[in-house]
């Protein structure tokens, strides 16, 4: 349906911001910073990432 447009460093990146983003929630005691990291370990996983889309950027 969609085509690939995240390459496997982006991939690794958006991972490890995800970890950082939920290492620093359950530091900061606030859960709903949690939340966040779903987004970057969806388009991680997925491969696609819609912004990415709409710009015509491919990495």
């Amino acid at each position: 349906m969609f085509k690939s447009n995240i390459g496997d460093a982006d991939r690794v990146i958006r991972l490890a911001l995800a970890a950082m983003l939920i290492v620093f929630s359950l530091i900061a005691g606030h859960p709903a910073i949690a939340l966040v990291a779903i987004v970057p370990i969806v388009t991680a996983f997925a491969g696609i990432c819609p912004l990415y889309s709409v710009l015509g950027l491919h990495t």
